[in-house]
């Protein structure tokens, strides 16, 4: 099926020729407005605020204060000891979840696992050591292969990282992001299933060189999951930065440009075709802020046109590096005191060093909390993200012509054009367009970006997928 759109709504500047007809419109300052209407984003339905309503800080704290109770969860810190060091938070992590499983809905099939391997010796690993992730899956109704995941690291360091005796209590890096991963799994495990899956994963290894993400993404790929987004959280505790200033209702969201992914020759086209900011992990960045900035989760996403931090890496990088959308939450502004550093007070300062609870706020936490459970959820229940979706530039036109795949499992019930201005970050314009996997729209390719987004029979949106050319 295919579709011609002949919608347009000019909005011009006042002409200077008087002998020009009235049907023709000089633009000086300002475009055309284009075709369809301004895109509104997505409020939240009545589902989802009860579950967002769910998210606890006191149980946010409970579970940071009992992270930082194992004193040291380093990597290659002990695996045996039952209440000190990493094996005994795996186990306490493990043994949670298990618990979120059994109280399960009826209906929905929750199950936790926590795969492992024996990572060598390595320059950050000074002898062979268990690595092991605990991860929350709920099984997806109609798309279970269809994949979206949340993380944090349940490890910790101090300043030396090879330091693996010392406390490092790890409170805000990152007992913040895996405290957020558990309480998702606590609510949505009680809730209807989702129509994909959904995973929720405390992985290990993240500051000796992201070794449990990276063994994650391994084990997606070779099960031939469909990852289609992925997030960490990772130092999530705290608004308040360094130099006092305080920021309590927005969370950073880093979103990689040019896939790393991506072959010389891809890159190569994204740019001949100016995408370099319609990457999948930027739609993926647009979409959370279009379904998670609003007044049910009191925050305000800001995307950042970065992978990451300057000198900082994380656990979205692997699922990147294997070619999925993935991005990573960040407190808006961080205390570096309060990072890989040893608990001690400086005698000359009397400032508190170390990544202790008591820096970490626990409200602010479930909010970013909110934000990972309007996208999660969203993300989950929504179509999923167009396949296949290319512009025909065979001939040359003002018109701009797209086509796609069909939504195989019957979830989408039509399809939506999304549009913006090249300079605008976020999408301005939609265009509904039906159940049909071609369209053109009077708008020129020249000076617009496009995306195709599906929607769902309960009108949930997908995010968007940027559209290369088929010729």
């Amino acid at each position: 099926m295919h579709l011609l759109i002949r919608v347009w709504s000019a909005q011009c500047t006042p002409i200077f020729r008087k002998d020009v007809l009235d049907s023709q419109c000089f633009v000086t300052d300002a475009w055309p407005t284009g075709p369809g209407n301004a895109l509104v984003p997505q409020s939240p339905p009545s589902e989802l605020q009860a579950i967002l309503s769910q998210i606890d800080p006191n149980r946010i704290e409970t579970i940071i204060n009992k992270l930082v109770s194992f004193g040291t969860r380093h990597t290659v810190s002990s695996q045996t000891d039952p209440s000190r060091g990493i094996g005994a938070a795996r186990d306490w992590i493990a043994s949670e979840m298990r618990g979120f499983a059994a109280q399960a809905r009826k209906g929905t099939n929750a199950t936790v696992t926590v795969p492992s391997y024996i990572q060598g010796i390595a320059s950050t690993i000074p002898f062979p050591v268990n690595i092991s992730n605990i991860i929350f899956t709920i099984q997806g109704t109609e798309d279970s292969n269809r994949v979206y995941i949340i993380t944090g690291h349940y490890d910790s360091r101090v300043t030396d990282i090879m330091n693996f005796t010392d406390d490092a209590p790890g409170a805000d890096d990152d007992g913040s992001g895996v405290a957020i991963v558990m309480e998702l799994a606590r609510i949505m495990a009680t809730r209807a299933p989702p129509t994909a899956t959904i995973m929720l994963g405390a992985v290990a290894g993240e500051e000796q060189d992201l070794f449990g993400s990276t063994f994650f993404a391994k084990q997606t790929v070779e099960a031939g999951m469909d990852v289609q987004g992925m997030f960490t959280n990772d130092i999530v505790g705290s608004p308040k930065a360094d130099n006092g200033f305080v920021d309590p209702n927005s969370i950073r969201l880093f979103a990689q440009g040019i896939p790393s992914s991506e072959t010389t020759s891809q890159i190569a086209q994204r740019v001949s075709i100016g995408g370099e900011n319609d990457s999948p992990a930027r739609e993926l960045a647009r979409f959370t802020n279009d379904v998670a900035s609003n007044s049910v989760t009191d925050m305000q996403v800001r995307i950042i046109y970065r992978a990451d931090r300057f000198l900082r890496g994380g656990d979205h990088e692997p699922f990147l590096d294997a070619g999925f959308a993935a991005a990573r939450f960040t407190e808006p502004h961080e205390n570096f005191a309060h990072q890989h550093q040893d608990v001690r007070v400086d005698n000359t300062t009397g400032q508190q060093f170390g990544d202790l609870a008591e820096f970490c706020d626990f409200d602010f936490i479930a909010r970013v909390g909110k934000v990972n459970g309007a996208v999660l959820w969203s993300l989950a229940n929504a179509p999923g993200t167009p396949k296949n979706v290319t512009m025909d530039t065979s001939v040359l036109t003002n018109n701009s012509t797209f086509l796609w795949s069909l939504d195989e499992t019957g979830e989408a019930a039509g399809y939506e054009v999304v549009w913006r201005a090249t300079d605008a970050t976020l999408w301005e314009n939609v265009i509904p367009v039906g159940l049909v996997d071609r369209v053109t729209v009077q708008l020129s390719k020249d000076n617009t970006a496009f995306g195709i987004r599906a929607v769902g029979k309960n009108g949930l949106r997908s995010p968007a997928t940027f559209p290369f050319p088929s010729n």
